[in-house]
């Protein structure tokens, strides 16, 4: 498969991820910011240059493009770059910086305002260690998808370079002298040993940077300060894999829009499945099937704040939009997300089209009732109750399953060809008859529980008389033997007993006959109409999701190795994109992934879990979702 990162454009698993909860950005290996929205996630982006080289990019750093050493300062999603070059050593921190909070009229909370909040702003802040360098600085901004020219106001003690856009305002700020060449704001200054210079890229209505190295210090301190503080509230376990949780929980962090409590997918946009390839999609955006493993993975890592405002969020989503409820949502709760596509750009790697907004909104997919009510019953297991005037919303949400569950759909992959009865659809629709009884029981209402548990049992049966094939293993839908690595989750879900027959016979012809080179496929593509051309990647998501499920057939050895191996394949930062094809170990898809993340989470803690058990015979604590333990007990 051929590596784009020959034609010009860095490994996707090379990008560091920078995030102040309201938008996030990536930096290139080189020291250039190469993908950053403003204000929000999913805003027109400023610098594109992942999408196409003369989309716009930002570089910090001396004339040497490779650094010796990246990573993230501890506990943080600061981004730390040393470069060693012929005369002297550099180190370049980065940030976009949090501090105390305060009103905007172009960004109203729906979630309670925290102390700290994002002050929507970039900060650079480069030192000579030893020797000399001489530092680069180029700010090349390409606005609205490289679809306005930048123009440039230079003040007069030519520190400030003031952005011409009708909105937001953005502004740069630097104690280095700089110049205008065209659309590219320059600086050059040799920093001497022990000597910062910083530059700080600020935007919103009233835009406020940080106007000397110290306070851009104080920003950055303030920032670091705020993660670790953030991170300290979390539960992890004593582990050697612990720093990959910790990771994972940033990542999830940082892809959370705080205003609203909304967890994007990914940060991108288009970054291709299949290099050079047409599976190109808008990650930018909130699905309602990440509930359940969002909610779960916070509340198991005792970050209860946060899945409380995802649970809000979520829960206004359903209010607002009662029984028709959409597969995905904008960040603020929007709904029309109309797909279009940007034919000026050459595309990830020449990957096209490049897409903005997701077609897939307006599909119908029948998974969504059964993500929902899980979601509730993981968060009611937290022990968060559900406020009474939240019950007949609830109720309509199981209503509509028993109405939904016996048509055919898109099904989790959001194939693009014609409706077919997925088993893993199916299998949702049970999960929130199953919940939906589970939650009447404990409101004392035997009645709707025993009526609610009988149409479970009835979907249940016809699950396991038209979704097995003649050797026992669960289909990819009614009309095929084709497997599907989404019915990893019939386990983790509690759809049958892990020792049942169909349960490990399914999970062991997905680890043998789904794989590449021991990774998952969440399909064969010639044997799924999809609607697509082309190949892809292994789901890093289904390989996790093995792990769980080998774990809860009893094979821990197995679900450790894999475990194991899949944890080697982290990028540097130890981030994940959605896809790594198996041969070359190269990341595909958009990036960093959130459900990627999620999935680890699970799957680390399924392996956490078998050696406790093995430590303590019988008293280790299984990770399905439905056996989470209340808060952090």
């Amino acid at each position: 498969m051929q590596d784009p990162g020959k034609g010009g454009f860095p490994r996707i698993a090379d990008y560091g991820f920078l995030s102040d909860c309201h938008t996030g950005a990536l930096v290139a290996p080189d020291g250039s910011i190469e993908w950053l929205c403003v204000p929000r996630f999913d805003s027109p982006s400023i610098f594109g240059a992942l999408l196409d080289r003369g989309a716009g990019r930002f570089r910090v750093g001396p004339r040497e493009m490779v650094p010796v050493a990246r990573r993230y300062e501890p506990g943080t999603n600061i981004l730390e770059s040393t470069w060693a070059t012929a005369t002297g050593w550099l180190v370049v921190r980065d940030a976009l910086t949090i501090g105390p909070w305060r009103s905007r009229s172009d960004d109203p909370h729906r979630r309670p305002p925290p102390d700290q909040d994002a002050e929507w702003c970039l900060v650079r802040v480069a030192r000579c260690v030893q020797g000399e360098v001489e530092l680069d600085l180029s700010c090349l901004p390409a606005p609205d998808y490289a679809r306005t020219i930048a123009k440039w106001q230079l003040s007069d003690d030519l520190h400030t370079a003031h952005l011409e856009l009708e909105e937001p305002n953005v502004v740069l700020v630097t104690d280095l002298n700089l110049g205008i060449e065209g659309e590219r704001v320059e600086a050059r200054h040799t920093l001497l040993d022990d000597e910062e210079c910083f530059c700080a890229l600020a935007w919103g209505a009233e835009p406020i940077p940080p106007t000397t190295v110290e306070e851009a210090l104080e920003r950055l301190d303030r920032t670091s300060e705020y993660w670790r503080r953030w991170l300290v509230g979390g539960t992890f376990p004593d582990h050697p894999w612990r720093i990959h949780l910790q990771r994972s929980a940033l990542t999830l962090k940082g892809l959370t829009y705080s205003p609203t409590g909304a967890l994007i997918a990914a940060l991108t946009t288009s970054l291709p499945e299949t290099p050079g390839g047409e599976r190109n999609w808008d990650y930018r955006f909130s699905w309602i099937r990440d509930a359940t493993f969002t909610l779960w993975s916070l509340h198991v890592l005792g970050l209860d704040a946060e899945a409380d405002d995802f649970a809000r969020f979520i829960g206004d989503i359903v209010r607002m939009h009662g029984d028709d409820l959409q597969i995905m949502y904008g960040i603020g709760g929007e709904t029309d997300l109309t797909e279009a596509t940007l034919d000026h750009l050459s595309g990830y790697g020449g990957a096209q089209p490049v897409r903005i907004g997701n077609g897939a909104f307006s599909q119908r997919q029948n998974d969504v009732y059964g993500a929902f009510l899980d979601s509730v019953y993981v968060h009611s297991k937290a022990n968060r109750p559900i406020p009474e005037r939240a019950w007949p919303v609830l109720a309509n949400q199981v209503e509509a399953a028993i109405g939904a569950w016996s048509e055919p759909d898109q099904g989790i992959w959001e194939a693009r060809g014609e409706p077919k009865h997925y088993v893993s659809s199916k299998l949702m629709c049970w999960v929130a008859l199953d919940r939906g009884a589970r939650l009447a029981s404990h409101r004392d209402d035997e009645e709707l529980a025993a009526r609610w548990r009988g149409v479970a049992d009835e979907i249940q049966a016809d699950i396991l008389s038209r979704g097995v094939s003649q050797r026992g293993v669960l289909r990819q839908h009614y009309d095929t033997d084709a497997l599907d690595a989404s019915t990893l989750l019939a386990p983790l879900l509690r759809f049958l007993p892990p020792d049942h027959e169909v349960i490990k016979a399914t999970v062991t012809a997905i680890a043998d006959e789904l794989t590449d080179h021991g990774l998952v496929l969440r399909y064969r593509v010639e044997q799924t109409e999809d609607g697509l051309h082309g190949e892809e990647g292994t789901f890093l998501i289904c390989s996790f999701w093995l792990v769980s499920a080998l774990s809860e057939i009893g094979e821990p050895a197995r679900a450790r190795a894999l475990c194991e191996r899949l944890l080697s394949l982290a990028g540097p930062l130890n981030l994940y994109a959605e896809e790594i094809e198996a041969h070359s170990h190269l990341h595909l898809g958009n990036f960093p992934q959130a459900f990627t993340h999620l999935a680890l989470i699970n799957a680390v803690s399924h392996v956490i879990a078998d050696e406790r058990r093995a430590d303590e015979e019988g008293t280790g604590k299984t990770a399905v979702f439905t056996e989470m333990r209340g808060g952090r007990g």
